[in-house]
């Protein structure tokens, strides 16, 4: 087994000290124990690494584009809309791969050891499809692969511009497929990603209510097989308007009457939500996908988050937009804005464990569960997804146990801490960076020049 020593690890038995872990040739966690002899990789401090469990991996080259003020006065989601599709019309296949493996590699330094990739440009600009329906899916899987990122790949079925069926237009041509085709392209990226590291898995990912009408979801979801459901939903007013107009009903109400919402599912966003939803969505045992970042950007709402973790809720966080891409600031994002709403202190905390221990479970539980992937926790027969830190410095070295998570997201020096990260034992970043980040940053720059030609 290859063997990592930590001084320190938040393990399935809690807080514990002076261990070894060994890992296995299948990725899979096959020890944990007192430290033994002397060799493989010492860290001060060892934590399950959570799953990035939402993820726009193109949007990364977004970053710094949209912040213009457009020649409307009031710019909001829906103009930022409109710039992501005119943007998106000028990338190849070469360019989404080379966006995809800088994103990832930003993900691995960032703690993240695996993503949910809800993947929705599909088809060359003005909608052709390529020769291979999966191609732009299989360049996320190669990304993935270059990386060593853990993936479950979630193409997306998006076939109308809204409730009322209207034709896609303009960007988001390269997004269309009915159920036929959604299905072959499906099977062809099922195969692209068994054939690639055995810790990778599909799901599928309805974009929304509104990209898809309620005979099409009930016949897209016969094709999940053992995958998860990902789906945006109740992100913006105007979308809860929109359903409620033409379903009867808001969204997350209405999906949880008409599909069997269990924990197989990850509801993204859920930033305007009733109390009854909130408390609705909590015992259903699904995910709620939450992006603090991206939604403060965007403007989408706060998801109550005291209300629904009250009542039993399970969540995760993700990286979305990628516009900035860090495990510790989307926690304290979340936390804060709770903070803000309520003008509380120590929203999420309970009696027994710190907000930040709150928040750090809640990620690594609920992105496991969301991507279906067997991490979230240090314990013998879990992919070795895990994260080094060291403690040799001003910003945690004098903390203990629950306030150490607390100093890693609400210190504002968390990401400098990482050490080491492993995804399913590929032990793919060292002393705080990528092992192939040069090479990867060089060929990203490269895209960003040719885009800017273009």
């Amino acid at each position: 087994m290859n063997l990592v020593n930590c001084k320190k690890a938040l393990t399935a038995n809690g807080w514990e000290s002076d261990l070894e872990i060994g890992i296995g040739d299948d990725g899979r966690i096959g020890h944990v124990g007192p430290a033994g002899a002397a060799g493989g990789t010492s860290v001060d401090l060892l934590l399950p690494a959570p799953v990035n469990l939402h993820s726009h991996t193109f949007q990364r080259a977004m970053a710094g584009l949209t912040e213009m003020r457009g020649p409307s006065s009031s710019d909001s989601f829906w103009t930022w809309r409109q710039l992501m599709y005119r943007f998106l019309d000028r990338l190849t296949p070469d360019h989404i791969e080379a966006i995809a493996a800088l994103a990832f590699a930003e993900m691995l330094e960032a703690g993240f050891a695996s993503v949910a990739e809800f993947h929705y440009v599909h088809h060359s600009a003005g909608g052709n499809p390529y020769s291979k329906l999966s191609e732009l899916s299989d360049r996320i899987v190669s990304a993935a692969e270059t990386t060593g990122i853990g993936l479950t790949l979630l193409p997306v079925f998006y076939e109308f511009g809204g409730c009322d069926r209207r034709s896609l237009q303009g960007g988001q041509l390269r997004f269309k497929n009915d159920v036929d085709r959604y299905q072959q392209l499906h099977e062809a990226a099922s195969a692209t990603v068994a054939g690639s590291h055995a810790d990778f898995n599909i799901g599928i990912a309805p974009h929304s209510l509104r990209a898809a009408d309620p005979g099409g979801l009930t016949q897209l979801l016969t094709l999940r097989g053992d995958g998860p459901v990902h789906i945006h939903i109740a992100e913006q007013v105007a979308e809860v308007d929109e359903i409620v107009a033409h379903w009867g009903a808001r969204p997350v109400q209405w999906l949880l009457d008409n599909h069997e919402v269990g924990e197989d599912w990850c509801l993204i966003h859920c930033t305007q939500m009733t109390d009854a939803e909130t408390t609705a969505l909590a015992k259903s045992g699904a995910v709620a996908g939450l992006c603090p970042i991206t939604e403060s950007s965007l403007g989408d709402g706060i998801f109550d988050g005291v209300e629904y973790f009250a009542a039993g809720g399970k969540a995760g966080v993700g990286s979305d937009s990628n516009i900035h891409i860090s495990l510790f600031e989307e926690l304290k994002t979340l936390e804060y804005s709770q903070r803000l709403r309520d003008r509380s202190r120590a929203a999420l905390a309970t009696e027994n464990r710190s907000t930040g221990r709150v928040l750090f479970d809640k990620a690594a539980a609920g992105g496991a569960q969301a991507a279906k992937r067997h991490c979230g926790v240090i314990e013998e027969g879990m992919l070795a997804d895990l994260i080094g830190l060291s403690t040799d410095n001003h910003w945690i070295g004098h903390l203990v146990d629950d306030a150490i998570l607390d100093g890693l997201i609400f210190g504002g020096f968390g990401q400098q801490c990482v050490s080491d990260v492993w995804s399913a034992g590929r032990h793919v970043v060292r002393d705080g960076r990528h092992a192939q980040k040069a090479d990867i940053v060089k060929a990203y720059r490269n895209v960003m020049r040719e885009i800017e030609s273009s």
